[in-house]
């Protein structure tokens, strides 16, 4: 059976199946101790994961990645999250629309290519075709008092932002206000609006989205399980050192005139906005970038003139999480598969004008956070064995894991909230 089945079939429960799944989730609730992680049935129980898709993931905002790799009019590209496939388009006026891959008629994949150019989309099952903004071009045969207008196919939710897209498959999204001005006030500085990809890597991950998630939001891990991250960032240090060299970090950007406000508004989604974080933390003294060595990767970005030795991080509701150096940045997309697979992309960008080969070398570009990201899905997999052991209790969370500990509670929070209504 592949993924989108799974996934669909998880929404159409009958009664009786959605009481169990409920009465489950009171159960692990109930048993859940402040200070503590989530027990192993939160990542391991099928209907639990049924309830992260409707109670968590499409209430929020999620990056799919840069504008930049649709740059013309006509260009589309597929992508898959939370097992739907959405299909990303410019239109003739450069506006960008993020369309649900799927047929208003009897429900075929309109488009099965990955990307490429398009000013029309046939459904290869009856010919329905499609305009690249989602409108019902023809169908054929169909009666006189058939409207068009109202079989166009279903649009996402959108925003762009620093040319990072956005999409949000609630009827009624949350806020995303607050979102872009994290976003703008990060990531302008950066000159991310006049980004390019520069490379693209999956990884699928064995375990439960929540476990990944987890992982990449604290740090009392970077020690044992990154020596190569390790080596030039000071974060995770000790929150002492963290702090002296932050300091200087931001004195330096000071100094260029480059002012990022940090913000730290994790609110659940009662209040009617997406969650957003921004903080800024340092490199070891003397590394400029996110590299093998600390060296420059690539040319300088935005309104950098030179390098600060330090790093900007957002993260923006429960699954997008953005890293920038002067020279360049990365995307973390996670995408839920099924309750026992994950799919994290990395995305890794460079000032538009910016030549490989004269610029740049994509393996050094990537080579830091591809080894951390190898290393990643190798403990969360460990992790995700671990979880199904009917033996396994949840730990103390440490210190060092404030946002993990933060994070818990945000889920928690929005997994207990009433069902709400989804497009």
């Amino acid at each position: 059976m592949n993924v989108d089945v799974k996934l669909t079939a998880a929404q159409f429960m009958t009664q009786e199946t959605r009481n169990d799944a409920n009465q489950r989730l009171t159960d692990l609730i109930s048993r859940h101790k402040s200070g503590f992680g989530l027990d192993g049935g939160f990542y391991t129980d099928p209907s639990i994961f049924a309830a992260d898709l409707e109670q968590v993931f499409r209430r929020h905002w999620h990056c799919v990645g840069h504008e930049s790799i649709i740059p013309n009019p006509g260009d589309f590209e597929q992508f898959k999250l939370g097992g739907e496939s959405i299909l990303l388009t410019r239109d003739r006026d450069g506006s960008v629309n993020a369309l649900l891959n799927v047929c208003r008629h009897r429900g075929a994949k309109v488009c099965s290519e990955e990307r490429g150019n398009r000013r029309v989309f046939v459904c290869p099952y009856h010919a329905w075709s499609y305009s690249n903004t989602g409108d019902l071009r023809s169908a054929r045969e169909m009666p006189a008092d058939f409207n068009r207008a109202d079989y166009g196919l279903k649009k996402l939710n959108l925003e762009v932002v620093e040319g990072l897209v956005f999409v949000s498959f609630a009827s009624e999204p949350l806020d995303f206000q607050k979102a872009r001005d994290v976003v703008t006030s990060a990531f302008g500085p950066h000159g991310w609006g006049d980004a390019k990809v520069a490379h693209r890597e999956s990884y699928k991950i064995t375990g439960n989205w929540k476990l990944a998630v987890e992982n990449y939001v604290e740090c009392y891990h970077c020690g044992p399980a990154h020596p190569e991250y390790s080596v030039v960032h000071s974060s995770g240090i000790s929150p002492e050192a963290d702090k002296l060299a932050a300091d200087a970090m931001q004195d330096r950007a000071r100094a260029m005139g480059i002012a990022i406000p940090e913000h730290d508004e994790w609110l659940g989604s009662d209040s009617g906005q997406e969650a957003a974080r921004c903080f800024r933390y340092s490199l070891v003294e003397g590394a400029v970038s996110g590299t093998s060595t600390g060296a420059a990767a690539a040319p300088l970005m935005g309104s950098f003139e030179t390098y600060d030795g330090g790093v900007t991080s957002v993260h923006i509701g429960g699954t997008s999480f953005f890293i920038g150096y002067p020279d360049y940045g990365v995307i973390y997309r996670f995408s839920p598969i099924s309750v026992d697979e994950t799919e994290m992309e990395l995305v890794w960008l460079v000032k538009s004008d910016a030549v490989e080969g004269r610029d740049y070398n994509v393996e050094e570009l990537t080579w830091l956070w591809h080894v951390t990201s190898k290393a990643d899905k190798k403990i969360i997999e460990l992790a995700a064995n671990g979880v199904c052991s009917r033996y396994f209790e949840p730990g103390p969370v440490s210190p060092m894991e404030p946002y993990q500990l933060r994070y818990t509670e945000w889920y928690l929070k929005e997994l207990s909230r009433p069902e709400v209504s989804n497009s």
